[in-house]
């Protein structure tokens, strides 16, 4: 379901089936961008993070996004603005596939 601003809505399933947290965005790749960011383990640089599956249903449909997720801390640019800390969390995501649920 497309909201009037253009997103879309994804829940994050965990592995009994549960969904306790819902990720916006345009596109089902920025929503799992936003859930990568808030693994519990996050690596000391991108090559020594940790991968995981995570998996986010398309609210309004039987969908399910299926990605390998890592987090890293990084330094903050430069140029970062007076709000942002001295280190940020990054994220990176590899779509694994879509299966669809079978819930008669």
């Amino acid at each position: 379901m497309v909201r009037e601003d253009g997103k879309r809505n994804f829940a994050l399933r965990d592995t009994d089936g549960t969904e306790d947290s819902v990720f916006s965005g345009s596109t089902p790749r920025q929503a799992a961008l936003k859930a990568a960011r808030r693994l519990d383990d996050v690596g000391e640089s991108e090559d020594a993070a940790s991968r995981y599956e995570i998996r986010l249903r398309e609210k309004g449909t039987d969908k399910v996004h299926v990605y390998e997720a890592w987090a890293w801390q990084s330094d903050s640019p430069d140029d970062k603005p007076e709000w942002m800390p001295g280190e940020i969390t990054q994220a990176n995501v590899a779509k694994q596939g879509i299966e669809h649920l079978d819930e008669r």
